[in-house]
């Protein structure tokens, strides 16, 4: 059996933070606002496999509300994320998302990040794709005033639930 879920999340710019994409840092005057890093790579992840899980989505599993989860490092968020997949009876299969802003340009970390997203989920490079696009100037990421990620992933079933 297997499984498609989908992910999106959205975070504004803010100055004084460090900017995070698919847990790498990135060169850049502006970081993303939130409770956690804001790492929108990671977090429509997290969602992307909740969704194909059933299991709601990041919010339901690391409120915002909650003085626990300040400043909590994503990549944690995706560990549990997948260890949940796994307890499931689940395997991730493929990754495949798109950072949606105008800048900073993605291309020069596009390896960096995808390496990064193999250690955390144990997929080779070839089943992780990373793209970019722009809004073409449209609305509030068109402005540059945050960035946005849609993401899809492929579970499949390694053992009876």
């Amino acid at each position: 059996m297997i499984r498609i879920g989908q992910g999106l999340d959205f975070h504004r710019f803010t100055e004084g933070r460090k900017l995070i994409l698919g847990g790498v840092e990135i060169d850049y005057h502006l970081g993303l606002a939130g409770h956690s890093d804001a790492d929108v790579l990671l977090h429509c992840l997290s969602d992307a496999i909740l969704g194909a899980l059933a299991l709601g989505d990041i919010g339901e599993h690391y409120n915002d509300k909650d003085p626990r989860w300040k400043d909590l490092d994503s990549s944690i968020i995706l560990k549990d994320v997948l260890e949940m997949t796994r307890k499931k009876g689940y395997n991730l299969v493929n990754i495949d998302l798109t950072l949606i802003g105008e800048e900073p340009k993605l291309n020069p970390y596009k390896e960096k990040i995808k390496n990064n997203l193999g250690q955390l989920t144990g997929l080779r490079i070839d089943r992780i794709n990373l793209k970019a696009t722009t809004t073409e100037t449209m609305g509030d990421l068109g402005r540059k005033e945050g960035l946005g990620a849609l993401g899809v992933v492929l579970l499949e079933r390694t053992r009876n639930e």
